[in-house]
Parts: C-alpha cells; structure tokens; sequence
C-alpha cells in the first residue's frame, strides 16, 4: 500500500478518507489496493479507513481480530452488532465525505463491490459516500515500466500465434483437409502454453453466422466448419505467465478465399473507419492535454458508424480498460451499455474495437490504445484489410 500516493490523492479529489469493507472476499479491490493477502477465513466484517491526513486505522471483529495486522494503524473491536455502529463512528471520526467501492446507480459495475445495506449504515451515521471508481483507476488501473514491456511482448507473441492460426485454416481449406472452429481455437490454445501465456478463457473463432454472435464459444461437439469462401473472426488474449503480466486484446478477420464479398468489403470499411476515428480522437486529445472521458471515445467511434447508416448493428461499447484482467477496472470507453465519465489518464490501456453484428456475419476490428504522458500509442500491428487465406 502507497499510503503517501493515496492520501495526495484524496486531498486533491476532496475527500476526508477512503473506507474499504470486505466480507467473504467480495472486493478483490480492496485487498490489492491495500496490498492485503487474501488468505484464511473473511467470515466477520472488516471495515479499514484511510483519512486524507493522519494514520490509518481498522474495524474488526473479535472472532477474527487478526485480520488487518499487515496494515498500519491502531484497531478497534467489536463483536455484537450494537457494537459495530459505534466502532464506525469511532473509525471514522470527523470524516463527512467518504470514498467506497460503490458507482452510483451502478454505472461502473467493475468497482460496485459494496452492497446496498452497508452503505445506508454508513449513510445513517451523516457521512457523504462517493464513488472510488477514480481512485481505483489511479492505483489499479495504471501500468508499470515493467508492465508495458511484459505487454508489448506478450503482444508480440499473440500476433504471432495469429499468423499461424491464419496460416494453419489457409493450409487446412486449400488443401481440402477438415476444419473447424472449435480445431483452430484448440490449435491457439496449444501455442499459447507453447509460448509461455495464459488466459482466462480459450479465444473466439466464428465463422460466418457465428462472427456475428459477441462473445460466441465454439462447442468441442458440433462447431461450424471452416471452408472455402467463408468469413473468419479470431479474437484472441493473453499474457506472459508471470506476476503482474498483463494482457493483450486483439480481434482479426479473414476470408477463405481470394476475393472478399462486397458486403463483407464494406462492413469492415467502416468498423476500421470507426476505429481510426476513436485512435485520433485519443491521440489528439492527449498530445494537446486536453482532458476526455470514457463516453466521449465510445461518442466518437459509435459516431462514425452511425454516420454511415450501420448503427442498428452495433451491439457493444466501443471498448474495456486492460490490465491483469483483461477486462480491466480502469476507464472504459462506453456511452452505450453504460455512461462512463471516468478520465483517461496517462500509463492506461484499453481496447478500441467497434463491431457490427448483421444476420448473416459480423466484423470486428480490436487494438490495444496505451496512453503515454504525452500522447497514446497502438501497441500492436494494425489491420486494415480482410486477410485472405
């Protein structure tokens, strides 16, 4: 824990104090902020304050009064529960105006970790709570030195996996061989523990129809086969197996064939329009030092599609922070599913992929946009055109 960098923070944002509260490990947050091991039983409430200005103290109960020793600060205890209301106003002092892991009306689901009931019993004794949904960005969301290297590479890697897994489908249909979508996302899987890289989940391969279903799982039985003249989408992530490696996010489409369709043609034109509308829109900002949010890159993207007639396909927010998750808890770039106003700040990536899902197939494109202090750059190769196999 960075006590120093987060009590700076509060003071800037105004804020008396930051509570964390955990029972039964419900906010991972918690425990990384305060560099604090998830080990043993969370069976009894603990609530930790960090004030704007002085030391640091936790509420605990008796049951497990060992819970907050790796922290700093002195603890008060409590065990029956007209003991606990006390415990907080003494936890709190002259705080009036808290940060918690809450977004109001739910707005950033990433960081809503506090259930209702405890925030009316901190509500109940006068004190103003807001969202740490900035805070968490500040101390989870950022990278390191080390963490764009370890990203950089394991991009590196991924494009490579992806050329082959290209190579391998061209090789399959041309030479009349049997394919499917579920061979080509098990022949991914294969390279990437060759390559040293884990994920949290095997990638998407759907052909046709399928690439036109968001988050579509190819089945082991019964997925849809790979042939001559059909469309292709690989979205594919990963990173190094290593501590604090983080991920890269990337989605390619490609044709079995020589001459892509017109339709299909154009549908990619304009997702790759979108998204070069998005990549300029971020650069310029951040060159100028012009401060932009979350919704306003998804305003951006989603307005170039729209311009162009196609914004009835659209299914999704234009993007999602990265980090060790690969859907990260910093700024995502959405005035779609959500409004979400958080700031894009230097040493965050996320990911700019807009989509459109039509009957027959659907076309994505998706780039990793790392913001640097002055500026953001895309972190792996760009696709412009169908690849043809």
């Amino acid at each position: 824990m960075n006590l120093e960098a987060i009590q700076h923070e509060l003071s800037s944002a105004g804020l008396d104090g930051w509570l964390f509260f955990d029972h039964h490990l419900r906010d991972p947050l918690a425990y990384r902020v305060l560099g604090l091991p998830e080990q043993g039983h969370v069976s009894r409430r603990w609530y930790y304050f960090i004030p704007a200005k002085g030391e640091p103290r936790g509420l605990v109960h008796r049951v497990e009064p060992h819970q907050l020793d790796a922290l700093p600060g002195e603890k008060i205890f409590y065990a029956r529960w007209q003991e606990q209301e006390p415990g907080l106003r003494e936890l709190l002092g002259a705080a009036r105006r808290v940060a918690m892991q809450y977004s109001p009306r739910c707005a950033v689901p990433y960081v809503a970790n506090v259930d209702a009931g405890t925030l009316e019993l901190i509500r109940d004794l006068g004190i103003e709570v807001v969202s740490s949904a900035e805070l968490i960005q500040i101390f989870e969301a950022k990278w390191t030195p080390a963490q764009l290297d370890l990203h950089l590479e394991a991009g590196r890697r991924v494009d490579r996996i992806r050329e082959e897994a290209f190579d391998f489908i061209k090789t399959s249909t041309r030479g009349g061989q049997s394919i499917d979508e579920y061979g080509v996302q098990q022949f991914v899987m294969q390279r990437f523990k060759e390559a040293g890289m884990v994920t949290n989940h095997p990638p998407i391969v759907g052909a046709n129809v399928n690439a036109s279903d968001s988050h579509y799982a190819p089945p082991a039985q019964g997925s849809a086969p790979i042939r001559r003249g059909d469309l292709v989408l690989l979205d594919l992530w990963a990173k190094l197996d290593v501590p604090d490696g983080v991920y890269y996010d990337i989605t390619w489409m490609a044709f079995c064939g020589d001459e892509v369709p017109a339709p299909m043609r154009d549908a990619f034109a304009t997702v790759v329009a979108a998204r070069d509308a998005g990549i300029r829109f971020v650069q310029d900002a951040m060159t100028a030092g012009r401060t932009i949010r979350g919704f306003e890159v998804d305003d951006a993207v989603r307005g170039c599609i729209e311009s162009r007639g196609m914004g009835s396909f659209i299914r999704h927010r234009t993007g999602h922070s990265i980090g060790r998750e690969v859907h990260g808890v910093g700024a995502n770039m959405d005035n779609y599913e959500t409004h979400d106003d958080r700031r894009i700040i230097p040493w965050t990536c996320f990911s700019i992929e807009p989509a459109l899902y039509l009957p027959e197939f659907g076309v994505r494109t998706e780039i990793n946009l790392f913001v640097e202090d002055q500026g953001a750059r895309v972190t792996g190769l760009i696709q412009n055109d169908f690849v043809t196999l």
